[in-house]
């Protein structure tokens, strides 16, 4: 071998090293983690849109996390009764789950004030905003901590304004509402029971076969695609559109704390992102398929009707003495409403002013033809 020959062998290897060297890293960083695996429950009937919400954020995380964790989806009952959930979360019976803040209104009122009410007139939208950035989350969180719950809360997913409810005959007036066995939860049962119904809060799941049965008169549950699923139309032909006892309302993502904390910080990072991915695809989905819905149901004969007025106004008054009331007597439930009417003047009086009436132009093209 020659001397020139070696100095020339050496460079090669060297570089040859120095190409794997660099190759390595540029590759990508594969996690070998073993998959974490989280049992998760919805209070929500398997074939509710609810229930496919929940299994929506769960395929973005699992999406995302790229084996390394995975969120499975039970529906409602199938480890608790579905307002049993925060307390299944909590002990770590399910490592979390798919609800609404308005199902824990028998542990502390104040839950209710993320969906039941007008919300000094925002809307869903809004009430995340006030939330996300208006100090919400950390009076959920302080609530939570009030009631020895050791969970961690995600709210999302702004829901359309629920109607009223389906009625075995319209109600034109509010002394129509008197006597009724009525089905609702939240604070709206409190708001319910001054407009003189009887109210009865039952899950999701039990509404149809109560009504079915005549154990409740009439009901609320949420949307024109859930009513629809869930069987209204088979047991009464009248629902009434339009109402402020749940017109600010969204889902609640819950995990037991000390799983979530247990996660490494990219994976907690992947469950916020996909929050936040899973509350916009969830207003969209909502839009097409509530508005299909509502068409079919159309079709099919059931006859809606625009609560009236005075039914509505109704509803503002009762809302008044229950916050008077709830306020006097529970400082937290007091704090939160404070809290909600100084963000809701400031961002109401801006998408008041700004926002345009959409319906000016949605009757220029589909309105009644003038004559």
């Amino acid at each position: 071998m020659t001397q020139s020959a070696q100095p020339r062998r050496r460079f090669l290897r060297n570089a040859s090293a120095s190409a794997l060297g660099a190759g390595a890293l540029a590759a990508p960083m594969v996690s070998r983690a073993q998959t974490t695996t989280l049992r998760f429950q919805s209070t929500w009937p398997a074939k509710d849109i609810f229930h496919e919400y929940a299994n929506d954020f769960a395929k973005k995380v699992n999406d995302m996390a790229g084996g390394r964790l995975k969120i499975e989806v039970l529906p409602s009952g199938s480890v608790v009764p579905a307002f049993q959930l925060l307390d299944a979360v909590n002990k770590g019976t399910l490592d979390g789950g798919h609800g609404v803040v308005a199902y824990h209104y028998g542990k502390q009122s104040a839950l209710a004030l993320w969906g039941s009410g007008p919300a000094f007139g925002m809307d869903p939208n809004m009430v995340l905003a006030w939330h996300n950035y208006g100090g919400g989350k950390a009076l959920l969180e302080e609530i939570y901590k009030s009631i020895n719950m050791d969970v961690i809360s995600y709210l999302y997913g702004p829901m359309p304004t629920q109607p009223l409810g389906w009625f075995k005959k319209p109600v034109a007036k509010v002394a129509d509402m008197k006597g009724l066995k009525f089905r609702t939860v939240g604070l709206a049962v409190d708001v319910f029971t001054e407009l003189g119904t009887a109210v009865n809060p039952l899950p999701g799941g039990e509404i149809v076969p109560a009504l079915d049965r005549g154990l409740i008169d009439a009901a609320e549950f949420n949307n024109a695609t859930s009513d629809r699923i869930l069987g209204f139309p088979d047991v009464t032909k009248n629902c009434m559109l339009q109402s402020f006892h749940q017109s600010g309302e969204q889902f609640e993502i819950l995990f037991n704390k000390g799983k979530y904390e247990g996660l490494p910080a990219e994976l907690r990072a992947i469950i916020d992102y996909a929050v936040q991915a899973s509350s916009a695809d969830m207003s969209w989905k909502a839009i097409q398929r509530n508005s299909q819905d509502y068409l079919e149901l159309k079709k099919s004969g059931i006859k809606f009707y625009k609560t009236p007025d005075a039914i509505l106004k109704a509803q503002l008054d009762a809302w008044d003495k229950v916050i008077e009331k709830k306020g006097a007597e529970n400082p937290l439930f007091k704090k939160v409403l404070e809290s909600q009417k100084t963000f809701a003047q400031r961002a109401g009086q801006w998408q008041n002013d700004y926002m345009v009436d959409f319906k000016m132009a949605w009757n220029r093209y589909f309105g009644a033809k003038k004559a």
